[in-house]
């Protein structure tokens, strides 16, 4: 048999040439997953934001705390907001809607016209959710950095 005589098309994969563990996953799956992980990211932001504001509290004001407050909350806001762009990717849409940086900027702006309103704590607040990215991120990295032990 001759290089010209042997087929070029591809070879229909089997289970066994399947990658493990994704075999039969559907977007069913991955959606499922995608919003277990946004409920653990939205516990997660909910506890972080009470631990510091009930720290802020005691250390500075009620007010700074109020602040730093409304800022976790937007920072909140914002997250769903992401959460829904990603949702709605698919074959139509590609990419990301930048509205949500909007939001950042119309609570700045409220901040720095209102006399009550700090900049500052606001800002630090809208970070808590990327300190759950961080925790998230650094907890799985220790988890699975972790060897198996069998249970008896």
């Amino acid at each position: 048999m001759s290089l010209s005589e042997q087929s070029t098309d591809p070879t229909p994969t089997t289970r066994q040439d399947s990658i493990p563990g994704f075999e039969d996953t559907e977007p069913v799956d991955s959606m499922q997953e995608f919003y277990k992980l946004y409920q653990e990211f939205l516990l997660i932001t909910l506890v972080l934001t009470g631990i510091v504001f009930i720290s802020v509290w005691i250390f500075y004001s009620l007010n700074i705390a109020l602040n730093y407050l409304l800022g976790a909350f937007t920072g909140m806001l914002y997250m769903r907001m992401l959460a829904k762009d990603v949702e709605r990717l698919g074959p139509q849409k590609r990419q990301l809607n930048k509205n949500r940086f909007a939001l950042l900027v119309v609570i700045i702006l409220l901040a720095s016209r209102w006399n009550e309103l700090q900049i500052m704590p606001i800002f630090l607040g809208f970070l808590t959710y990327k300190a759950t990215l961080i925790f998230y991120v650094v907890r799985e990295a220790f988890i699975s950095g972790l060897p198996n032990i069998p249970k008896p």
